[in-house]
């Protein structure tokens, strides 16, 4: 199963779900794949940051990558990030050969030159194969890369494997318009823009030409919905739904406990047995979880995926 430059709609960044005593929840892999594909979403990406790829040996990354790929009836892309080529490459490799759809690829902090950035990706390239579909992920908040849109346009000029951008700028919305302009003008192929940071902005994007979402909200089948709203042209029904989610969503992007936060919620949800990450990781206080849960509650008053 493939994705193209014409993908659109909404690729859920998937959490690796963790028992008790640490290792991989298999069963709630489960759930949660089949939970993604019930939710109307076009794709799903595992292995990212949200994943805790870094937390995971070879082996365990390999064994979620199989699970999912055997499960899900939509294109999985697996993030292959990794501090050398020889490792993204065999990941990327392997992942293919198990049915996945493509590869994430994202930056190393330490770029800071334009050229810099536009070698290490031709590096990834060369390293795992012309062949391989591959989406960028431009996530300078938290990566440090900066990248202009035309240093993107020349990456995508560079390699036609690159199918997708995984737009997680911040402030981004600018960015969007000038990409999508550069394109209209026959500067710049066509390639698919999903956008991230757990959605904060998705309010907006798909108004400056985003084709969907890939981020790890709590409520992908809100985020699938809002997209659909906005395809119809049903502009306000889609604020009021993004409006109604926004402080959840908003709580979200404290730095260093999205992540809780969101595994949080898939457990209240019944999609993953418990919200147990590897460490090191920052855990959620008690008085994190009782505000959490009390943001459900009013969002049930809007929308009763939230009662539970």
């Amino acid at each position: 199963m493939t994705f193209g430059g014409d993908s659109k709609g909404v690729y859920a960044i998937a959490t690796t779900p963790f028992l008790g005593d640490g290792s991989i929840d298999f069963s709630s892999i489960d759930r949660l794949t089949d939970f993604y594909v019930g939710s109307g979403c076009s794709g799903i990406t595992i292995l990212g940051i949200m994943g805790e790829a870094p937390k995971l040996d070879p082996e365990e990354s390999r064994a979620v990558v199989r699970r999912v790929v055997s499960r899900a009836d939509i294109p999985v892309i697996v993030g292959v990030s990794a501090p050398g080529f020889a490792g993204m490459r065999s990941l990327a490799r392997d992942s293919m050969d198990m049915g996945a759809a493509g590869v994430m690829i994202a930056p190393p902090s330490a770029l800071r030159t334009d050229d810099q950035i536009i070698g290490y990706f031709a590096g990834a390239v060369e390293a795992i194969g012309a062949d391989i579909p591959w989406v960028l992920q431009d996530y300078p908040l938290t990566l440090t890369v900066v990248m202009s849109p035309g240093v993107i346009a020349k990456v995508m000029e560079n390699h036609p494997s690159c199918r997708m951008l995984k737009h997680e700028d911040w402030p981004g919305l600018e960015k969007i318009s000038k990409l999508r302009a550069m394109q209209r003008s026959g500067e710049l192929r066509l390639f698919s823009i999903l956008c991230g940071n757990g959605g904060l902005f998705l309010d907006f994007e798909p108004e400056r030409g985003a084709d969907g979402a890939m981020t790890g909200y709590g409520f992908p089948d809100m985020l699938t919905e809002l997209i659909n709203l906005f395809s119809a042209g049903m502009r306000d029904k889609a604020h009021d739904l993004f409006d109604a989610h926004l402080p959840l969503i908003r709580y979200e992007q404290q730095p260093g406990v999205g992540l809780a936060v969101r595994k949080h919620v898939l457990m209240r949800r019944g999609l993953i047995a418990t919200d147990v990450q590897r460490a090191p990781t920052q855990r959620l206080s008690p008085a994190a979880r009782v505000e959490i849960d009390y943001l459900l509650s009013r969002l049930a008053k809007h929308d009763t995926r939230a009662a539970f």
